[in-house]
């Protein structure tokens, strides 16, 4: 990691990230252009009900999650966004959404108009929001994912509960990780947390069914149906197939699925890959043999960064080895709880610009990959 010839670190004032320190070449390189520092997370912690440490990000991007997956849910009953197939048009922000189709096939205009409507209330509104999309994920990697998405907010609390269950966040872990938490402090392993797992698995799996299908009719049609417990028979299929599907995924492939099967994760990844420059989670080598402080016996007994990762990964391997990542950040809070009692903080911090083309350029013969 780059730091001043002594060594030290040179404290800067508060990110818009998180706030904290960087070292004195980032401090150099941000002076010539602002965007290329160095961050750590310095804000003071709570603990939770688990007994873990919470610090500001994490508390921030629970928020988020939460308002995001309400908004999943509520956004149709709102008609802020659905598709009406009982109308054959789009209802955006309460207004109707349609594409001039229906005046073609009538003769009220012309195959030129038709075009132009197609272009202007179609293609370019998908063009321009899937090219913000990718710009903000070339920048920041998967935001979306770690912040916002409604089924990775699923994905990690199945990961706490199964955790609770069996000792690990996924039944396929090769082994259980030692029942405690990044501060040290134990917590219970009980067989009996597979009930709640499993009830709350296809809880989310109908509750994600319902709304999906309240995209598609109108809601209050469907919430009416169910609340009479009549809902109509393709109803009844769509949300029954769609529960059990969401149920096997949530409970045996939720991550196979965030990695390989999600077409939104895996377009944010690819920009992501491609800009060097781009937003990462950086490990200080130099300190690496700090990280001996989780085995200590009032650490936690594993690599708390690894432990903690929704997605499975290893925070300390190169960008080419995270394609994943969803900068959701947990391996910095549990680096920066181990580390707590050090003067130089955590080891794993967010970096970007030319901070993270030299984390990656410590691979290469040259020292640097530009």
């Amino acid at each position: 990691m780059m730091k001043h010839a002594k060594g030290e670190l040179v404290a800067r004032p508060p990110s818009p990230l998180a706030g904290g320190y960087c070292s004195a070449r980032c401090a150099r390189e941000s002076h010539r252009a602002p965007n290329k520092v160095f961050y750590v997370n310095t804000a003071p912690a709570k603990v939770g009900a688990g007994g873990t440490a919470l610090p500001t990000d994490q508390r921030r991007r629970l928020l988020w999650q939460m308002g995001f997956f309400i908004l999943f849910i509520v956004a149709p009953v709102f008609d802020l966004f659905r598709y009406d197939l009982t109308r054959n048009h789009a209802i955006v922000l309460g207004m109707e959404w349609r594409l001039g189709l229906d005046a073609l096939f009538a003769g009220g205009i012309s195959g030129t108009e038709a075009a132009i409507n197609i272009l202007l209330r179609l293609l370019l509104p998908i063009i321009g929001g899937a090219a913000l999309f990718i710009a903000i994920a070339w920048r920041w990697g998967r935001l979306y994912c770690g912040w916002l998405c409604p089924h990775f907010s699923v994905v990690e609390t199945i990961n706490r509960l199964m955790r609770r269950a069996c000792g690990k966040h996924s039944i396929w872990d090769r082994k259980a990780e030692p029942a405690k938490n990044p501060d040290g402090t134990p917590f219970s392993i009980n067989r009996w947390w597979w009930l709640p797992t499993l009830l709350l698995a296809v809880a989310f799996a109908f509750c994600w069914a319902v709304a999906l299908l309240t995209y598609l009719l109108p809601p209050a049609e469907v919430y009416g149906n169910l609340w009479n417990l009549a809902p109509t028979r393709n109803q009844a299929i769509f949300i029954g197939a769609a529960t059990t599907v969401l149920s096997l995924e949530f409970i045996f492939a939720r991550h196979l699925f965030c990695r390989y099967g999600c077409a939104v994760g895996l377009f944010q990844s690819l920009a992501w890959m491609s800009n060097r420059g781009a937003m990462v989670i950086g490990f200080q080598r130099p300190r690496a043999a700090e990280c001996a402080t989780c085995h200590a016996p009032d650490g936690p007994g594993y690599a708390a960064c690894e432990g903690v990762c929704p997605m499975r990964l290893r925070p300390r391997q190169a960008k080419a080895a995270m394609f994943a990542c969803t900068q959701c950040g947990q391996c910095i809070a549990a680096c920066a709880t181990v580390q707590r009692d050090r003067a130089d903080g955590t080891l794993l911090s967010w970096i970007e610009q030319e901070a993270a083309r030299q984390n990656e350029a410590t691979v290469s013969l040259t020292g640097r990959r530009d």
